[in-house]
């Protein structure tokens, strides 16, 4: 059922872009690997890594499409939430090299023995296994998301104040992890990367393989984004960009519904950058209201007014047929 709903999400704009995005993943590893290094048709392996940053990138610019330009959050901390995925992997990275490092100790990483560092920090605990690391790129991020969101929606925060909050989050995060004493390399960084599951990171190969991931990741990753804004949460997204206040009156706790974008996609593997998302049409009140009578609420499709129940009390005049609530309420029938 999952399958059958991201499937009938895109378009046809975009299953062009799906299958531009497929010819992509299997034309780019072929040209770098089996086209020889004479032809004019071989791909330089120094733009297979690149491209596949690109597409990494992309992930992130399609989560803030979903929280921008869906939900009506300027998020200028998304850059934030990004990050916390990326070091998880790093850190997994990190623990990979062992022996093998300028300072050949095994568990220590190398600016830990550089900067005199007894023991592993707790946090990097269990960061020597991929599927640790996997699960911390995504509860990471997203508990991060959920903490800020509760608090900053609870208080109704929104607009350039929303925004000035999450940009004063990201500087905050970024000069934590800048310092030495945080644990997480400072200036530098994680840097040094031997291997990831056994392969060789810098074979070209191993990066072809991960061009070809980041791709599929991309892929799943529009799939989704576009469940979501097809499917009935997503026109209550619309709705409260749109008109929050008046669906304040219809819903329980429209401030849920807007942590559900913030915290959806941007830690997905630790990276994301292009894809299009459709942008949503100019959208009216009547249509805002329509999407708000689209919630499945436990009431049936009996085209009866009173079928949902507001937060608080409306005029009568909302619950006739030529009230304000016409477009919204009546839809069903």
């Amino acid at each position: 059922m999952i399958t059958r709903r991201l499937l009938e999400a895109p378009d046809a704009r975009g299953w062009i872009f799906l299958a531009l995005l497929g010819v992509a993943i299997i034309l780019v590893p072929l040209l770098n690997l089996v086209v020889p290094t004479t032809s004019l048709l071989h791909l330089p392996t120094s733009l297979v890594p690149l491209w596949g940053k690109y597409l990494c990138y992309a992930l992130l610019a399609l989560s803030l499409d979903l929280v921008w330009g869906y939900c009506g959050i300027l998020s200028l901390g998304h850059g934030a939430f990004f990050a916390l995925g990326g070091y998880a992997m790093g850190m997994y990275l990190m623990r990979q090299i062992g022996t093998r490092g300028v300072y050949a100790d095994p568990i220590l990483p190398d600016f830990m023995v550089f900067l005199n560092w007894k023991e592993l920090p707790f946090f990097w605990w269990g960061f020597n296994w991929f599927p640790y690391a996997v699960l911390m790129v995504l509860l990471v991020p997203g508990v991060t998301a959920f903490v800020f969101g509760w608090f900053a929606f609870r208080s109704r925060v929104t607009g350039v104040y929303l925004s000035i909050i999450t940009q004063a989050l990201t500087y905050a995060l970024m000069l934590g992890f800048f310092r030495n004493n945080f644990g997480f390399g400072g200036n530098n960084g994680l840097t040094d990367f031997k291997d990831i599951l056994g392969f060789n990171v810098q074979s070209v190969e191993t990066r072809a393989a991960l061009f070809a991931l980041s791709g599929i990741a991309l892929g799943i990753g529009y799939l989704i984004a576009r469940a979501v804004v097809c499917s009935k949460a997503g026109k209550v997204l619309i709705a409260i960009r749109d008109a929050e206040s008046r669906t304040r009156s219809c819903l329980r706790c429209p401030r849920a519904w807007r942590r559900l974008p913030a915290r959806s996609m941007c830690h997905k593997w630790g990276s994301s950058t292009r894809a299009s998302l459709r942008p949503p049409t100019r959208s009216n009140t009547s249509s805002g209201w329509q999407s708000v009578a689209a919630v499945p609420w436990s009431a049936p499709r009996s085209g009866r007014c009173s079928s949902i129940t507001p937060r608080r009390p409306l005029p009568p005049g909302c619950w006739r047929p030529t009230g304000c609530l016409r477009s919204a309420a009546c839809s069903c029938s």
